[in-house]
């Protein structure tokens, strides 16, 4: 089966930078869309950033103007720059992934879920 492995999370101040991580390893044959959520406590998850497989981007407001998302196809790895970070992005963070799973002449949908980084964003 496929497994993505989120890393990168951590405590900052307000204002400051992190970058999240996330890997995609198994019986990969492509990955097609990519794509963060994030569950603050009491709250529900909620999606943060989105990524094609062509690379079009898309973004909640909330984040639009602080945060990027990125992948490299070829190391099956997607990230999250996130810059002048605020207390209300504090979450745990969760990759998603749209994959097709085994060959170019067998293979399978699946969706895929990491086990979540939390990021904690001080005043």
């Amino acid at each position: 089966q496929v497994h993505l492995v989120e890393s990168g999370g951590g405590l900052v101040q307000a204002g400051g930078s992190l970058r999240l991580s996330c890997a995609a390893s198994g019986n990969i044959f492509m990955i097609n869309s990519m794509a963060w959520y994030r569950q603050a406590p009491g709250k529900q998850r909620e999606l943060v950033a989105t990524i094609t497989g062509g690379g079009t981007t898309n973004y909640a407001d909330s984040v639009k103007d602080r945060f990027t998302i990125s992948r490299d196809n070829a190391k099956n790895t997607m990230w999250l720059q996130m810059n002048s970070l605020k207390p209300e992005d504090t979450a745990v963070y969760y990759c998603n992934a749209n994959i097709l799973s085994g060959s170019s002449w067998s293979y399978r949908p699946l969706g895929a879920w990491g086990q979540g980084t939390l990021v904690t964003v001080s005043s």
